[in-house]
């Protein structure tokens, strides 16, 4: 059997096993990016409710007694 037989036969049965897989599911890489950016939304979330937790508990008048 010559190469190019062999090449056409071995191509020919794998293009034949991919078309009967079916769903072979995600790759991982699509799936690591988005939960890298949902990490990323929720660290800037949570640090702009710190920001704005600490800019209300710093504009608090602090207590002085009215009597000297």
């Amino acid at each position: 059997m010559s190469i190019l037989s062999y090449l056409h036969v071995v191509l020919t049965t794998r293009l034949a096993e991919l078309r009967h897989d079916g769903e072979r599911g995600d790759s991982p890489v699509p799936t690591a990016v988005i939960i890298f950016g949902l990490v990323f939304v929720a660290t800037v979330v949570t640090g702009l409710a710190l920001n704005r937790a600490n800019s209300w508990m710093t504009n608090i008048p602090t207590f002085t007694n009215p009597v000297p």
